[in-house]
């Protein structure tokens, strides 16, 4: 307290004249009208450029969010730039000769889309997980194909799930035959390449080159015939020499393998109790 009396008192001279000069300005400003105005013009333009320094500091000091803000516009816009993308090539895209003649041997057949959910290629048995199942009406022993040809057969199934064998499986067996002749044989895999299978049990007479094209024979309710399957590649001689077996180069590329259709095939319960009965009556032999 002392302090502040021994400050007041050195300098209460200069004190009396910030105080004077203060309240001649108020009078000089408040009472006559040309200095008022000039005042009042100049006070609003300093202050108008002390908000515009604030406003121009918060605004440096929120860019953070807004970056944040513009990324997730950007994600967003770019997500729908890609799904229109997707859609564009799936308007404008020419179906192959394969995928044409495919849709018109399956028009009398009962399609099932699903989507491929697991898919394993570097396996011996590999099998491949759809998302349709029993309550979509898939059922064992159904055909699967994709837009470019055979995928394989349905194995197991659950209410909203089915295991296919495809083509890429020890295990698999489909009957096929040269296109435009009556010779036919059974698909299988050997193991070793995801592109090749092998068509087995062709005869020796049977007419035939490299490039001729290979699908379903139709002898079985699973696939109806002309599904394509692939192209002869490589002819070889089987082990007993009886036989050709035909290297098959597949036409269905499972590395990217994601959309499917069952083929669902009405007569498929009747012409399966007609084998059964067939087998039952041969045991009783």
């Amino acid at each position: 307290m002392r302090n502040l009396l021994d400050f007041l008192a050195k300098y209460n001279y200069w004190l009396v004249f910030v105080l004077l000069e203060a309240v001649s300005l108020f009078l000089l400003f408040r009472f006559n009208a040309y200095q008022g105005s000039v005042w009042f013009t100049s006070a609003n333009t300093v202050t108008g450029k002390v908000l515009e320094w604030e406003a121009e500091a918060a605004s440096y000091w929120s860019l953070r969010d807004a970056n944040r803000e513009l990324v997730r516009r950007n994600l967003l816009l770019e997500q729908q730039v890609r799904a229109m993308r997707t859609e564009l090539r799936r308007a404008g895209h020419d179906s192959t000769y394969a995928e044409l003649r495919q849709r018109s041997l399956l028009e009398g057949a009962e399609l099932i889309e699903a989507k491929v959910i697991t898919n394993t290629l570097r396996k011996r048995d590999n099998y491949i997980t759809i998302d349709k199942g029993e309550r979509d009406g898939v059922q064992p022993e159904m055909g699967v194909v994709c837009g470019t040809g055979v995928v394989g057969i349905v194995y197991l199934t659950s209410p909203h799930y089915s295991l296919v064998i495809p083509v890429l499986n020890s295990k698999s067996s489909i009957s096929c035959r040269l296109r435009n002749t009556d010779y036919f044989g059974y698909l299988h895999w050997d193991g070793r390449r995801s592109l090749y299978a092998v068509l087995t049990d062709i005869p020796r007479h049977a007419h035939f080159k490299i490039g001729d094209v290979v699908e379903t024979s139709g002898f079985s309710a699973i696939f109806p015939p002309g599904i394509f399957v692939g192209k002869i590649s490589r002819i070889l001689n089987s082990e007993d020499g009886l036989s050709y077996e035909l290297e098959v180069n597949l036409s269905t590329d499972f590395g990217c393998l994601r959309d499917v259709c069952v083929v669902a095939n009405p007569h498929q319960p009747e012409v399966k109790e007609l084998e059964n009965r067939w087998n039952e009556e041969k045991k009783k032999k």
